[in-house]
């Protein structure tokens, strides 16, 4: 496995049995567009000098984002002729093109061409979603796609954590009902639409308080609106690795799901997605599409559009009346969560279909 990491040497290590390459390529969310295609570039090219030298690989397997991961997964099919599975977790250059990040038409037709090349290259071809499936299919240099999502790790996270810590008390939850964000704070994820929400919850009354954990280029705009509008029921945390993220969704009652209000974002497979199912939270999504469908469909969470979010009041006082409705949709959640996106589930018919034994 080859990855970066924002230390300033090469570095090997062996996790789980997997031989892992960190390359010295510095990243973060908190990243403009073009420094984060300039961390793209640096990494294809110090990955693909890397991985030349492998000795007697089989397959190469690229996973994007970024697009330019199949780039090396293309030059090693031409140069040492070793086929590749490309993983599309989404759909570049179509994002930063709709969200108008991506304006210049040279630069928009080289990456059409791009994506062009290394989907016709590839083997076979892997999405996390029934969206970017239907997309791909469409094409006519697509080979065999198939539909993967992102997994729940149901052995990890737990309805109720193991390790919680007393969070109660310094963020005062106590009698609140809890809503989480965790994830990147960018402009592809829309938080305003989260502090229209806060505003409106803290205004009103409502005994709801709000958690924000995450790095990104939005952070502090949205830190320095939440001080000048005194929202003491918003409280923003440092990224937290897995471990500590646990401990922060044992205090959670809900997780909040949001995105910019874009066709293409109606596609995405969130990571935090599957976390939030798995440890048995209300799911709240202003994203429609397969979403919506999904936690609609097996009671475990609402849709409310983020340009309206009166009808987020709505939609959540039914929960803060009743407590045993939480306590359903919770479990519901941790139901789908086991039934339809459990890991140990979707690696194994991710292996039928790559063959592998």
């Amino acid at each position: 496995m080859v990855t970066s990491y924002n230390r300033k040497k090469y570095e090997e290590k062996i996790l789980d049995g997997i031989h892992v390459h960190y390359l010295p390529v510095s990243y973060r969310s908190s990243y403009r567009f073009f420094r984060r295609v300039i961390a793209f570039l640096l990494f294809s090219h110090h990955a693909y000098n890397l991985c030349k030298k492998v000795r007697s690989p089989d397959l190469v397997y690229a996973t994007s984002t970024p697009l330019t991961v199949g780039l090396v997964a293309l030059k090693l099919k031409n140069r040492r002729h070793l086929p590749y599975i490309f993983e599309v977790r989404d759909l570049w250059p179509e994002v930063p093109i709709q969200m108008k990040i991506l304006r210049n038409p040279v630069l928009k037709w080289i990456t059409r061409f791009l994506e062009r090349k290394i989907y016709a290259g590839a083997s076979r071809i892997v999405v996390l979603s029934p969206g970017v499936e239907q997309s791909i299919k469409a094409l006519p240099f697509a080979k065999s796609v198939y539909l993967c999502p992102n997994m729940s790790d149901c052995d990890f996270f737990k309805m109720k954590g193991e390790d919680e810590i007393n969070l109660a008390q310094k963020y005062a939850l106590e009698g609140k009902l809890v809503i989480s964000y965790f994830g990147a704070i960018g402009p592809s994820n829309a938080l305003d639409y989260l502090l229209n929400v806060a505003r409106i919850a803290y205004s009103g009354g409502w005994k709801i308080v709000f958690l924000i954990l995450g790095e990104g280029p939005y952070k502090q705009e949205l830190i320095r609106k939440r001080t000048l509008e005194g929202l003491a029921n918003t409280h923003f945390i440092n990224h937290q690795n897995k471990h500590e993220l646990r401990k922060y969704l044992s205090v959670t009652d809900a997780a909040y799901i949001s995105f910019a209000n874009f066709p293409v974002f109606e596609m995405n497979s969130p990571n935090k997605f599957f976390d939030a199912l798995a440890s048995g939270k209300l799911i709240i999504s202003n994203v429609n599409g397969w979403i919506r469908e999904l936690v609609e469909k097996n009671s475990c969470g609402f849709y409310y559009h983020p340009e309206k979010p009166d009808l987020f009041f709505e939609q959540i006082q039914p929960f803060l009346e009743y407590p045993e409705k939480l306590i359903k949709y919770q479990m519901n959640a941790r139901k789908l969560a086991e039934t339809q996106f459990d890991r140990n589930l979707l690696i194994r018919g991710l292996f039928d279909y790559l063959e592998i034994k």
